[in-house]
């Protein structure tokens, strides 16, 4: 469901119209291009020196360009200039140390691209350290040229970990939904998947003049869960789709509409917002077996729920105490406590990978519009990481340093994401048309 109190207002007020669905596998698009638009230089001083390329023509991938771009926007580093090098080694004895410290590198990232055979390339990377002359990290791989850009993410997350302790989040794959008006007037809607900097953009559902909402990926990476329409009478029902295959089927027949889908972290259950009967509620329904449970009872609208990475609470938005805020409930219902307190309006929240924290939409008041926050519960403190008047739709990356949302730029949607200590902002843009309810998989 749309994270923005706006949207919580519409939870009960889809818009229907004439739609035809088509599913059009593996199409290729345009790309989401990614432009910095905040950065602080207080990371790691990192220097990432050029591979070095053997073989015929031009290297098929700027493979220094890739990984310095990753980990620039993680908001962990500071990517030294090129411009200041004083050499540019491939291998760890071409390396002057002294050369690096003069230009304060912390690390040093090199390597290079081989040419092996017709579309076989063999790719080399040495992490080293700087002061203690050491290489932290030396790997390998063989790859065609459609696969360079994933080996770059993956040096990229093996370099994240080396050197923060935490897992990277560069090699995996992002969803969102893109709208377009046609020749004809029409709005036209496409759930897309790519890879987490935007390229290799594929096409998954394209709808005509109905809206797509809510993806969510299964915690393996092979599902997205999405809120959409079988046909032109239809209500919104929520649709699973094989990433793989195009196969997609309803989860659940019900009497009203049902939307907000969550995977629990185990990808058995999925928590859903079911409206009948004049009433909002969260229930949760059994992947596999098709059983669905009640999970809150209360005239208010309960919507928007999200799984505790151990799986046993969800957190969820509503209104019952007159505007929206974050509640939580156990997974087997029972007593429901309030979170936020802080704040006009809360909306629209998940949980990192560590439990801590929660990211969500915040409306401070005094007109100031909705920014996306990370909660604390602990402490109940919230702290503005943005600073526009429409964001929304906030997603962890799957190691949470980055968040994802959902913002608008003149007349445009667009993505943008943050890091998730505020220091790095960049947006992802579309050549056309808007961009809007992104969604991060846990895995590739």
């Amino acid at each position: 469901m749309v994270t923005s109190m706006k949207g919580f207002q519409k939870a009960l007020a889809l818009i229907f119209a004439a739609a035809t669905i088509f599913i059009q596998q593996s199409v290729a698009v345009a790309a989401l291009t990614i432009e910095i638009t905040q950065g602080e230089r207080s990371g790691i001083p990192v220097a990432a020196v050029p591979f070095r390329w053997q073989g015929t023509g031009d290297p098929p991938e700027d493979l220094r360009a890739i990984v310095a771009a990753d980990l620039h926007r993680s908001g962990r580093f500071d990517l030294l200039s090129t411009a200041d090098y004083l050499s540019t080694p491939s291998e760890v004895s071409e390396v002057r140390y002294k050369d690096w410290r003069l230009i304060k590198a912390e690390s040093l990232v090199i390597g290079r691209i081989t040419e092996k055979g017709p579309d076989e390339f063999e790719v080399s990377f040495q992490l080293l350290d700087v002061y203690r002359e050491r290489v932290k990290v030396g790997l390998r791989y063989t790859a065609n040229a459609g696969q360079l850009r994933q080996v770059a993410h993956q040096i990229s997350d093996r370099i994240f970990y080396e050197m923060t302790g935490i897992k990277g989040a560069f090699d995996t794959r992002i969803a969102y939904v893109t709208m377009q008006l046609s020749d004809t007037g029409d709005r036209v809607y496409q759930l897309m998947i790519a890879d987490s900097d935007g390229h290799n953009a594929q096409q998954i559902l394209k709808t005509t003049n109905l809206p797509v909402l809510s993806p969510a990926w299964s915690p393996n990476g092979q599902w997205l869960a999405y809120v959409s329409f079988s046909d032109n009478t239809s209500g919104a029902n929520v649709w699973l789709q094989d990433i793989g295959t195009g196969t997609r089927q309803p989860v659940a027949s019900f009497d009203g509409s049902a939307s907000a889908p969550a995977w629990s972290p185990d990808g058995k259950s999925l928590a859903l917002t079911v409206s009948a009967n004049g009433n909002t509620d969260l229930y949760i329904l059994g992947v596999a077996s098709g059983e669905i449970r009640r999970l809150t009872k209360h005239p208010a609208i309960d919507t928007e729920p999200a799984w505790s990475p151990d799986g046993r609470y969800l957190v969820f938005t509503s209104d019952r105490n007159g505007r929206p805020h974050i509640y939580r409930v156990s997974r087997n219902g029972g007593k429901v406590e309030r979170l936020t307190r802080e704040g006009k309006e809360n909306a629209g929240a998940s949980y990192d990978p560590s439990g801590k924290r929660l990211v969500l939409v915040t409306n401070r008041g005094q007109g100031a519009g909705y920014q996306i926050g990370v909660f604390y519960p602990e402490s109940g403190r919230t702290d503005v990481l943005t600073d526009g008047t429409l964001d929304e739709s906030p997603t962890f990356s799957p190691n949470g340093a980055m968040i994802l949302y959902a913002t608008q730029m003149g007349r445009d949607g667009v993505l943008a994401a943050v890091s998730a200590d505020g220091r790095v902002r960049q947006v992802l843009k579309l050549t056309e048309g808007d961009v809007r309810e992104p969604a991060w998989a846990a895995s590739r």
